[in-house]
């Protein structure tokens, strides 16, 4: 990147700047390319007032300049952006440079840092300075692509979302029907667990895999709940009073009809028995007979273990939590890495936006030491999107503040993560 003096150099513009003259190589539509932009928009980090004046800018922009060999860009001043878009010159300096922090527009400065321009006759640009949109040309398949992708990802989260209610839905019938008929089972236990997840449920804008792993524990407790279910109502076995069979209690309902006028009392007479349920010594008896049958305290105890078993899988973090919970982290980090895969990818990230917010090389190795990689990769996240927001001053001191909790066995980033993605819905 060719510095003038005139813009504090970031790892960001040098980006942009090799985007833009990878741009200048191809051939683009402008429709096409703003198209592309603004469906994923909001995924790359995108405002409504970048979008809004990247729309003017586009505006000054003819189809030529989109050609191969060509640059679109704009000379429009300041005060004539700020008429048409309405924004405070601070917030038009704002948006213009997250526009190209975030690789979609560059700038071409001049040696006096003046913005100007002149076309030929056939309306080409022969030089100019001021906002190249040259990025966004050389980012078009990129972002197809990505939208390619998010389209499936939305389908898939309809598609999860859709079984989670069904799954939810037979769970509370189940447990209601079992409550109403006072049947036997854990049901108070189930009632919690499915309370709990229900606290759970999907935000607007879950991920795919979260999404799939609230769906596992909805899945995994209906299971429970119909095998709970279907024991308690076939737990009722009728014991009938004799061995007889049908036709013996026929035979001698018969014989015990009268045949003359008798002055006894009169007898019902049924060719029927009633069952009898059996009381809880006889399901004592029938369990010490039967084999496969498991004492019920064996039973609460092995649902207590999974009732604890998914209590910690939840507490669990995972990447896309961290990511969503973290919205100006993830931005930063996709501008540098891209789309991040898996944990190493956030460990790197991390590392190297680490000096952005002033953690020394030294707080962030102990981190690393006394957390391990993937607990500290998600605790400098959510202190950069702290020191982001204006809620800590010092990150360096909050990041060794959350190792010393880590060691008093205090320190519960999961909470931190769900909390601002509670605030993020209200």
């Amino acid at each position: 990147m060719k510095h003038t003096g005139w813009r504090k150099p970031t790892p960001g513009l040098g980006v942009a700047e090799q985007l833009a003259q990878a741009g200048e190589q191809v051939a683009v539509p402008k429709t096409r390319a703003f198209v592309a932009v603004k469906r994923v928009g909001a995924y790359i980090g995108l405002k409504a007032g970048d979008l809004m004046l990247l729309d003017t800018l586009g505006a000054f922009t003819q189809s030529q300049d989109w050609e191969e060999g060509q640059r679109p860009i704009v000379w429009a001043s300041n005060a004539y952006l700020m008429e048409q878009t309405g924004f405070s010159l601070s917030a038009l300096k704002r948006y213009a440079r997250r526009l190209s922090e975030i690789g979609v527009i560059s700038f071409q400065d001049s040696s006096n840092g003046k913005r100007w321009g002149h076309r030929d006759a056939e309306g080409r640009i022969v030089e100019a300075y001021g906002f190249d949109l040259s990025p966004l040309a050389a980012r078009v398949e990129e972002f197809e692509e990505l939208n390619a992708k998010l389209q499936a990802e939305r389908e898939l989260c309809k598609r999860l979302k859709r079984q989670i209610t069904v799954a939810r839905r037979m769970i509370r019938a189940r447990i209601e029907a079992a409550i109403s008929c006072a049947l036997r089972g854990p049901w108070t236990q189930f009632t919690r667990l499915f309370e709990e997840l229900l606290d759970r449920l999907p935000r607007p804008h879950e991920a795919s895999d979260q999404l799939a792993r609230v769906l596992g524990w909805f899945k995994e407790l209906q299971a429970r709940v119909e095998a709970a279910y279907v024991k308690a109502t076939g737990a009722t076995v009728p014991v009938e009073n004799t061995p007889q069979t049908t036709p013996q209690a026929a035979k001698k309902t018969q014989e015990m009809n009268p045949k003359e006028v008798i002055s006894d009392p009169h007898i019902l007479i049924t060719t029927q028995l009633n069952p009898v349920i059996s009381n809880s010594s006889e399901d004592e008896e029938v369990a010490a007979l039967v084999p496969n049958v498991q004492p019920e305290d064996q039973v609460d105890r092995e649902l207590e273990e999974w009732v604890a078993k998914v209590r910690k899988k939840r507490a669990a973090l995972d990447l896309p939590t961290v990511m969503q919970a973290c919205p100006e982290f993830a931005s930063w980090a996709r501008n540098l890495g891209g789309f991040l895969k898996d944990w190493g990818d956030l460990h790197r990230v991390a590392g190297q936006l680490r000096p952005m917010i002033g953690v020394s090389e030294h707080a962030w190795n102990v981190a690393q030491d006394r957390l391990g990689k993937q607990v500290a990769s998600a605790a400098l996240a959510l202190v950069f999107e702290k020191h982001c927001a204006g809620e800590v001053a010092s990150p360096g001191g909050y990041l060794r503040g959350m190792v010393e909790k880590a060691g008093a066995g205090e320190l519960h980033l999961e909470r931190s993560f769900y909390g601002r993605l509670s605030g993020q819905a209200a």
